[in-house]
């Protein structure tokens, strides 16, 4: 392998990096304008990151802060062998930790841990919610209770996944609820529904419409712990293909955080690909 040196354009790198990448979300399933959605949400500060290259392939590498943590991100690596220069450049930049988000595969990533996963399936044309089980809007006195009970399971899952404190992910909490929810309950298409069973709440679920060209984004499809092994985890899915035409929408979209292995297997098992993998490991 050469020497690897850093360049200052981008100009023979970025158009291959977008065609990778573009090609990575329509294998996947994606239509066009929800591949170049995603694209350009992948693209999020492109100007400032760091381009090296050997002769062969490319690195392009930044870092962050994030929760308090400074993070480093190596973007694109496709030169042979050269993980371990993206590592310590990170590194030498202040990086606590090394972030990866992935298409088609771990490759050379594969001993980095998983944090998170996006996955979408499109859903049927008319989609029936399942025998038994009923769903109605939740109402504006369910709310504050549904929210402190959510916030909850959310800091949960992200203290599993392996990335933060418990300290950081209430802090990330408080501003990925910020964020989607300003108005609370009346926030604009958005969606809560509880999901009803021989005359008890059995669950609860969160979408929102129009989160990219044609996709509804499910937050949360929650069924109760007294309630999981009977079969409505499948239910919830269901009920979450049943929302997602409701909003106008021809794909379901969500994220499931790493260390949740029976979550993943019922997504597999349901069909939903995975279109970005989240992989980090600490330095």
């Amino acid at each position: 392998m050469d020497e690897i040196q850093i360049v200052a354009g981008q100009d023979g790198w970025r158009v291959g990096f977008e065609e990778r990448v573009l090609a990575g979300y329509r294998a996947a399933g994606c239509s066009e304008p929800l591949a170049q959605a995603l694209l350009e949400r992948a693209l999020k500060g492109i100007d400032g990151w760091t381009l090296a290259t050997d002769g062969t392939g490319w690195i392009a590498v930044g870092v962050a802060e994030d929760n308090g943590a400074i993070v480093g991100r190596i973007h694109d690596l496709t030169v042979p062998q050269g993980r371990r220069w993206a590592e310590r450049w990170c590194a030498e930049h202040g990086a606590q930790r090394v972030e990866v988000r992935l298409t088609g595969g771990a490759g050379a990533f594969a001993d980095y841990p998983v944090r998170g996963q996006n996955r979408m399936r499109a859903v049927a044309e008319h989609p029936e919610l399942p025998a038994g089980l009923t769903v109605r809007r939740l109402t504006e006195e369910e709310y504050p209770g549904w929210y402190a009970g959510e916030e909850a399971s959310y800091i949960a899952d992200i203290v599993r996944a392996g990335a933060l404190t418990p300290e950081q992910a209430k802090e990330k909490s408080d501003q990925d609820f910020a964020r989607y929810l300003p108005q609370g309950f009346s926030t604009p298409g958005h969606a809560f529904y509880a999901m009803e069973a021989d005359g008890q709440v059995i669950g609860t679920g969160w979408v929102n419409h129009g989160f990219l060209p044609g996709v509804t984004f499910g937050f949360s499809l929650e069924v109760y712990e007294e309630h999981r092994g009977k079969g409505y985890g499948r239910a919830a899915m269901a009920v979450g293909e049943w929302a997602t035409r409701q909003g106008g929408d021809e794909a379901m979209m969500f994220n499931v955080f790493g260390g949740n292995e029976v979550a993943m297997g019922l997504y597999d098992s349901t069909g939903f690909t995975v279109l970005d993998e989240f992989r980090s490991i600490d330095l």
